[in-house]
């Protein structure tokens, strides 16, 4: 039965978070990143060919070989594809085809690491191969894993178990600065430890909550295997809750993550004894109704406590906060600790098969009819009492629907791989739920449709043809390329002209040091000259991104413009979003245009 409940956890997981997921796909290829396949589109055939990539991993301390460990090339055209290296930390990959690709290495108690990263959380460099080449000696070395390691205790010093302890970072994303969860997290033991290995060095904040979702999403379910329809069932015995818990806590001991203790850990460093207790809180139930739009209760409607700060991101995922609606739109939320929150909710159906350990979970978002799934939200704050009588009004999302259209050029034989995509111009995906999103695959004749749309979107192409950039996206002749579109509930918005354009801009070059010999190590950024576009979401204007191996950079797909272009040392991966960052580059890049499908070439001096 635990098998069965983790199962259902981790597949209720990736299905809440598919969205955002497939926001940050499109966030990666929009900054010059290594493209990956767009979620939700079909299998791609993958190229092959003759050329080679040989090399070896190391250890950055000790020069010796890295065993066993997992070597990962990705590119457009293969997918992703892995290797092991053997005893002498050789790895080879064969059969390339010609193209850019990506390449990292993982080993535990090392950094996981890209080919020719040399600080943390920089971007790797791409690797250029053209058919028949050998590339030799395309060498990885990686550091050893700096460690936080302590015990998460409770308000009488007993241990905690089963905390989920996150190590978190300061970071821009979502066009503001917050803790940004490493990926790296840890549960502690019956003892309350916890030890989070694999760290690159840097300044890291820690924070710790406790688990309290199984049981109410085991609940949810077995009502839904109970009713058959996948309703909840009111009625039926009532367990005590009590009416105090934790709220997530950052060491060393505050819910406010300004008041954060910041460790800075150098190479291979642990810091060790990183104790602290979670803080008791009151905890507060939340009770309501979620009433549809044509006046009715919405019944099997998932409502979830969202915290406004988008902080806690997926840790918050597994506490209190989250219930389902029954046959009368009624919805209790338990153990819900003070802050503020967004409530939000979206119909979601959960089908059960079979029984016992051999039951199975599949769920669809919609109501029981198969209709479009109506979505709400509802600002409230939690201040340890309980708030009753909450009323969450959904509305059914907008739709929008339109075509391509292509300049310059003979249209595409096959329309069918391009995939258009709205995120919130607000740029946060903090939310589980992912709200209000929409994306839609094109049809062979070039129309796309998108439903569930809410809010300000931006809406964007991927997975384009080679040789085609997107030149802007109209509504009824007006440009929201980068404003975006806002859309009201229930509304229909035709006639969305996504304009493809074959006359490509690219911007590409070389980087010298001050003594007049070639560079191959630096962070190139290019960003527009305007700087009100600096904070447009998803801008297409602002991009970094590290040079080939050969240390040539290349930008392709910049609208014409004016840009200021700077080498420079090191930028953190994304950190070329931050308008202060960008202000301080400012006085010494190179200024430049760039005009409609120009190939424009630089030759920097590294600042």
């Amino acid at each position: 039965m635990r098998n069965l409940r983790t199962g259902f956890l981790c597949v209720l997981a990736l299905f809440l978070v598919s969205d955002a997921i497939a926001q940050e796909v499109f966030i990666n290829r929009s900054t010059a990143e290594m493209p990956m396949q767009p979620p939700g589109m079909g299998p791609r055939q993958m190229k092959t060919g003759t050329a080679r990539i040989r090399g070896r991993v190391m250890s950055a301390e000790t020069g010796a070989p890295v065993r066993r460990a997992q070597v990962r090339i990705a590119g457009p055209d293969i997918g992703s594809k892995s290797a092991m290296t053997d005893g002498e930390g050789r790895y080879e990959f064969r059969d390339l085809p010609g193209g850019r690709f990506t390449l990292s290495a993982t080993k535990s108690g090392f950094v996981s690491v890209q080919y020719g990263q040399t600080r943390p959380y920089e971007s790797g460099k791409t690797i250029e191969l053209v058919e028949a080449q050998v590339l030799d000696k395309t060498d990885i070395s990686m550091p050893r894993g700096s460690v936080i390691s302590g015990r998460v205790l409770d308000e009488f010093g007993d241990p905690v178990a089963d905390a989920m302890v996150n190590a978190m970072r300061s970071a821009w994303t979502g066009g503001r600065r917050k803790l940004q969860p490493t990926g790296r997290m840890a549960q502690t033991n019956d003892l309350g430890q916890y030890r989070i290995y694999g760290l690159p060095p840097g300044d890291y904040y820690v924070s710790a909550t406790l688990r309290a979702g199984d049981g109410m999403m085991m609940d949810m379910a077995m009502a839904a295997a109970v009713s058959g329809a996948g309703g909840a069932v009111a009625g039926g015995p009532v367990g005590s809750s009590p009416n105090s818990g934790y709220a997530p806590t950052y060491f060393p001991g505050t819910t406010n993550s300004a008041d954060a203790q910041r460790l800075t850990l150098a190479v291979g460093q642990e810091a060790q004894s990183t104790d602290f207790a979670l803080l008791p809180v009151r905890l507060a139930k939340i009770t309501g109704v979620v009433m549809g739009s044509d006046g009715k209760p919405v019944e099997g409607s998932m409502i979830n406590a969202v915290p406004k700060s988008g902080e806690a991101g997926m840790m918050m995922m597994f506490g209190g906060g989250a219930g389902r609606s029954d046959k009368n739109g009624s919805f209790t939320l338990s153990n819900v600790a003070p802050g503020d929150y967004i409530l939000q909710t979206r119909a979601m159906q959960i089908m059960t098969t079979g029984a016992g350990d051999n039951m199975t979970f599949s769920m669809r978002v919609g109501g029981p009819d198969g209709g479009d799934a109506e979505v709400g939200s509802l600002p409230v704050t939690v201040a340890g009492e309980d708030l009753a009588n909450v009323v969450i009004l959904t509305s059914k999302g907008a739709t929008a629907s339109g075509r391509l259209s292509f300049e310059g050029g003979t249209k595409p034989a096959n329309l069918t791989g391009i995939r258009i995509t709205s995120s919130a111009a607000d740029g946060d995906s903090s939310g589980v739920f992912a709200m209000g999103g929409g994306s839609g695959s094109v049809k062979a004749d070039g129309t796309f449709e998108l439903r569930g749309l809410t809010g300000t979107r931006v809406i964007r192409a991927g997975g384009l043809p080679s040789g085609w950039m997107l030149k802007s996206v109209n509504v009824n002749g007006a440009d929201v390329t980068d404003g975006g579109l806002e859309f009201k509930p229930g509304e229909a918005v035709a006639g969305v002209d996504v304009v493809l354009t074959s006359k490509v801009t690219e911007v590409s070059g070389t980087v010298k040091g001050s003594n007049g010999q070639p560079v191959k190590d630096y962070t190139l950024v290019i960003f527009s000259d305007e700087p009100q576009r600096w904070e447009m979401p998803f801008s297409r204007h602002v991009a970094g991104a590290r040079p080939n191996q050969e240390g040539r950079f290349q930008f392709k797909s910049l609208p014409p413009g004016g840009y200021y272009a700077i080498a420079t040392e090191y930028v953190a991966q994304g950190e070329w979003g931050d308008p202060d960052v960008l202000e301080r580059l400012k006085a010494k890049a190179t200024k430049f245009s760039l005009d409609e499908g120009e190939s424009k070439t630089l030759e920097l001096t590294l600042r």
